[in-house]
């Protein structure tokens, strides 16, 4: 269940030739493979590119007309290593991960790939995650593009460049024989457009007769001596093959040629930003249309020597505009002019920051700078003193003009953003299933004292953050249980791991589970099942409880960890029960059983959950049937102003509000109207401190005529009740 269908948008899949495409960046990239002629795609999902393999799961029985076989791997490597039915057979094959973190892990199959070669066009489309919306190490895909020696390629961020270079990149792996790399940013993967659409190509040679003909080139394997004549292969002749095809196919554009002495050198991602702040220093229209010479790179890499000399010969100065560090393309282009002995000299890094993602505010002072050196653009006045008017009570009035204002010497500053506006770090969604399991956690820290947490990639990462603060460490998706491993000595602590079932399928029960056993570890492992790998958008995995109709899904993480040896195992169907949850977490860190233990926890994502039910009640409700919804509240009179249940829940539906009472401070708890009735709060707080102010409603549509009785029957004896206590305190007064 995604968070997302595509089922309407892809009906645009079935467009031909002359038709006019309109939609987003990823969808338009389904497209062009289907006019590719791919064979087969496969994938893992990651931002920016989740909806790449949504669109793919919606569109199942396009590609089956077309004869396109597509997988959801089971992780990057996996997906990776499909690729391997393009070293022997003209097979044109797609994957795509998020990058960094995806090329990560595919790394080895991907290296062996490129050292081997292909014979079918093999395209990696990785969604380049860079910059202050990322959610990953801030690396770049580039330094593995050099790396292993395959190209990549960085389309302008418009769509029928984007079209364009999937097919491109296509032609580009089979005339070099080598894997490309497409990299879409995160702008490029959602923008919108058009372009004119092409008929569906199947494939001219099918899977199905490579099953039925194989073949083999003991060549392509990477096994001594064949794997010391890859490297010369790849400098002698896949090297200069892409180059002269880049060269031939004019992969890389030239803007406003010759129309200046200065110049910009930008990689195609980078275009749009760029010719933006142009914009704003009134050296490009509001078409694109630029009044200084630009280069861009739609192929990163390969550097293509000659087009390089052609735009800086002759030039006083180029800018170079490359995102991220280090900065290869700038060493890269460096090192081209002085070999080629051009009289330019060469900006970059020295305007612009070093690290970061190149927004357009970036861009316009690094290229502001450049322009003023070189007298394109007027200096910036040096800024004024910052004045208001103000008015003055005073009986010394000093001079002032007829409305009676003066203007003050100077505003004092307001400080950094930090000093002004509170940090909003991300956190569970109401209701998570997850946020009790650390609840449960903290409080057995009251008990137990604090212990070691290696902490996994995905929701349950956002523990580390206020107000749980668990979590030690994190190394990567799955990588839970193997960052604890070296942990495993004779202590009165255990140290606990956490993945969830997205990590535990993808990495953690080869690494973290299997490792434990094979090496006694006496640790804990937290294994949450919320059904989904609900980080990337709830796309359904192994252990899934919806039924799929085209994948496997229902298996049990129970039997898969006790298949691989785990004896202590236990299971919790329902995390919100606080005490079964607590007791269980304290059994795990204080047993004498020997061995590693694995608490598995499960409750369905809560988002995904809503997006289900929302539409159902929405339906009910309309149709006239009884519905009931549960909320929570809390009785402003009873709470204390003890705030436990924030504390140890930090569900963003609790707030706090003024005290009703004058003669109380402490302003007390609220439940705002964004809470789901999960009753976690209530559980918190009984566990905490025994606090009674929590109340549990029915909030009834369509109600019988036995509930409408029931209410009324409640609220005469509620308002005889506090008729009475009213009268008593009025006795007591006197």
């Amino acid at each position: 269940m995604a968070e997302r269908s595509f089922v309407e948008e892809v009906k645009k899949l079935r467009l031909g030739d002359g038709d006019v495409f309109s939609g987003e960046g990823i969808l338009a990239v389904t497209k062009a493979l289907l006019e590719s002629g791919v064979s087969y795609v496969a994938g893992y999902q990651g931002a920016p590119i989740s909806h790449l393999m949504d669109v793919l799961a919606d569109a199942q029985d396009i590609l089956q007309e077309n004869g396109i076989r597509f997988e959801n791997s089971a992780s990057e490597a996996t997906a990776a290593a499909t690729l391997a039915a393009s070293v022997n057979y003209p097979l044109r094959g797609a994957i795509t991960f998020k990058a960094t973190v995806g090329t990560n892990v595919a790394s080895d199959a991907l290296a062996n790939l490129a050292s081997g070669g292909v014979k079918g066009g093999a395209l990696i489309i990785v969604g380049e995650d860079y910059g202050e919306g990322s959610s990953i190490m801030q690396e770049r895909s580039h330094a593995f593009a050099m790396k292993s020696q395959m190209w990549m390629l960085d389309p302008r961020p418009n769509l029928p460049c984007i079209v364009q270079a999937v097919k491109d990149g296509f032609d580009l792996s089979e005339a070099s024989n080598t894997p490309v790399m497409l990299q879409l940013r995160i702008r490029a993967c959602h923008v919108h457009g058009q372009f004119v659409a092409s008929d569906n190509r199947r494939a001219k040679f099918t899977i199905k007769e490579a099953m039925e003909q194989p073949t083999r080139d003991i060549n392509r394997i990477v096994l001594p001596p064949a794997s010391f004549l890859h490297e010369k292969e790849k400098i002698e002749q896949r090297w200069p093959n892409a180059v002269k095809f880049i060269e031939e196919r004019q992969l890389n554009e030239f803007f406003a040629d010759g129309t200046d002495d200065i110049g910009l050198i930008v990689q195609g991602g980078g275009y749009n930003t760029a010719i933006r702040a142009l914009e704003h220093l009134g050296l490009a229209d509001v078409f694109g249309e630029s009044k200084v010479p630009m280069y861009v790179m739609n192929v990163a890499y390969p550097l293509i020597e000659t087009e390089i000399v052609r735009f800086c010969q002759g030039k006083r100065a180029v800018l170079v505009l490359e995102e991220g560090q280090p900065n290869f393309v700038e060493q890269n282009i460096s090192d081209i002019v002085r070999r080629h002995e051009c009289d330019v000299t060469l900006h970059g890094k020295d305007l612009l920051p070093m690290a970061g993602e190149y927004n357009t505010a970036t861009m316009l002072k690094g290229m502001r700078a450049f322009m003023e050196k070189y007298g394109r653009v007027e200096p910036l006045p040096a800024p004024k003193p910052r004045v208001i008017p103000m008015k003055v009570e005073t009986a010394a009035r000093p001079k002032a003009d007829a409305q009676g204002d003066v203007l003050a010497a100077e505003v004092k500053p307001l400080g950094s953003l930090d000093e002004n506006v509170h940090a909003r770090p991300p956190g569970f969604c109401t209701g998570c299933p997850e946020r009790p399991i650390f609840t449960a956690l903290k409080l057995v820290e009251r008990e137990l004292g604090e212990h070691h947490v290696s902490a996994d990639i995905g929701c349950h990462l956002f523990s580390i953050l206020p107000p749980f603060n668990l979590g030690n460490t994190t190394m990567g998706y799955g990588l839970g249980g193997a960052g604890s491993s070296a942990l495993n000595v004779e202590s009165d602590k255990r140290a606990i791991s956490v993945m969830g079932d997205g990590g535990f399928w993808h990495n953690g029960l080869t690494s973290g589970i299997a490792n434990a056993v094979f090496n006694r570890s006496d640790n804990l492992t937290i294994v949450i099942d919320n059904n989904y790998t609900a980080a990337t958008g709830g796309q359904d995995i192994l252990s899934s409880r919806a039924k799929n109709a085209t994948r496997s899904t229902g298996h049990i993480i129970e039997k898969a960890a006790r298949g691989v040896g785990v004896e202590w195992l236990r299971t919790i169907r329902r995390t919100y029960d606080l005490k079964t949850m607590t007791a269980t977490l304290r059994e795990a860190l204080t047993t004498k059983e020997k061995g590693p233990k694995v608490l598995v926890a499960q409750s369905e994502c809560m988002l995904n959950r809503q997006r289900r039910e929302k539409g159902q009640v929405r339906k009910a409700v309309a149709a006239g049937e009884r519905v009931v919804r549960e909320r929570f509240g809390v009785d402003p009179d009873t709470c204390t102003g003890d705030h436990s249940c924030i504390r140890l829940s930090g569900c963003p539906s609790l707030s706090i509000r003024p005290n009703p009472d004058t003669l109380r401070t402490d302003p007390v708890a609220n439940v705002m109207n964004s809470c789901v009735g999960c009753g976690l709060c209530g559980e918190v707080s009984h566990a905490a401190i025994l606090c009674p102010s929590f109340y549990r409603a029915q909030v009834v549509s369509n109600p019988t005529g036995w509930d409408k009785f029931r209410e009324k029957t409640r609220r005469g004896f509620i308002g005889w009740l506090q008729r009475r206590d009213a009268a008593r305190r009025d006795r007591l007064a006197f």
